[in-house]
């Protein structure tokens, strides 16, 4: 049986303290992140090398992800008090019984794309019709895809590497718009892409907790989201050298190169901030595109169970959009 409270470590108290300066008064928390240290967690790191998450009261530990790491199960058993995570693939977990909701965004829009190549016939998702495309074969996009435009396509299960995509020139792949694309360029191969969001199925990539931290520490959970908003506005519009030196630090696979064109992306295409006339912004949740997300889901029967909004995510935890 899932605990709520933490199963190995303790949960952190109720009530930490703001701006504490001893490490000893500071209330200990986990991170855990989506992949390996990169540019598309940058706000994160950037608040640990500024001192964000410090001045907030939080000892915080980033804990680094990859293909064998879960998120949700160790955030739903406490033994990782915030993760990251897809909106859609939070829904699934909790319509299963997970007690996860979700506190913020770390990306308004989903960076996801098809990566092809430039000189493809494909120039649109009805294209996809009768090709093979490489990706998860849990993706969510994938029967929304194949039911919004009429189209079958077939299935080759990702394995995170691009050689054979670089190889066959009618090769399409999943990718993030941040990342494979810089691969594409280093190879000398141009690309296009497709971006996912453009279906009008446009997940949050989303802060997450279990239930009962926002019941029995909702300060600790506002510290942490406060935080992270800083440190992700400091990284976006400030110096990035701090988090990317911890990035490098962490991370030995990783480069200043592709730590540059993963922020310079996520900038131009205002990934994390989003539209402030659509009342986007760092961190922000609209509880309307989360109800539209869940019926989405229901349409194509992904969800266990029907669940609504306030099952999903909170607003309580965000500051006021800037303007």
């Amino acid at each position: 049986m899932l605990c709520a409270a933490g199963c190995g470590r303790p949960a952190p108290a109720a009530a930490p303290p703001a701006g504490a300066s001893d490490r000893a008064e500071l209330h200990s928390v986990v991170f855990q992140t989506d992949w390996f240290p990169q540019a598309e967690q940058g706000g994160y790191y950037q608040a640990l090398a500024k001192g964000y998450y410090r001045d907030a009261g939080l000892a915080v530990e980033i804990r680094p992800g990859g293909n064998a790491v879960g998120i949700k199960l160790p955030v739903a058993k406490g033994e990782a008090d915030f993760g990251m995570n897809r909106s859609d693939d939070v829904m699934v977990a909790i319509s299963r019984g997970l007690p996860l909701v979700i506190v913020a965004a770390t990306f308004q829009h989903d960076p996801q794309a098809v990566m092809i190549h430039a000189e493809s016939a494909i120039k649109s998702f009805k294209d996809l019709q009768g090709r093979t495309v490489t990706a998860p074969l849990s993706m969510t996009w994938i029967p929304f895809i194949q039911k919004k435009y009429a189209i079958k396509f077939a299935l080759r299960p990702a394995n995170f590497a691009l050689a054979g995509f670089f190889a066959d020139p009618e090769a399409i792949q999943q990718c993030l718009v941040t990342n494979e694309p810089f691969f594409a360029q280093q190879h000398g191969t141009p690309v296009r892409t497709l971006a996912l969001a453009d279906t009008g199925f446009d997940v949050y990539h989303a802060i997450i907790c279990r239930r009962e931290l926002v019941r029995t520490s909702p300060r600790v959970v506002q510290a942490f989201v406060a935080a992270s908003i800083r440190g992700w506005r400091d990284y976006l519009t400030g110096d990035p050298t701090p988090a990317h030196a911890l990035i490098l630090k962490r991370n030995r696979q990783m480069t200043p190169e592709q730590l540059a064109f993963s922020r310079s992306e996520m900038i131009l295409r205002s990934l994390v901030t989003g539209d402030l006339a659509r009342g986007e912004d760092i961190g922000q949740i609209s509880l309307n595109r989360i109800s539209e997300e869940l019926d989405v889901l229901m349409d194509l029967g992904l969800l266990d169970t029907p669940i609504g909004v306030n099952a999903v995510a909170t607003r309580e935890f965000l500051p006021p959009v800037q303007h």
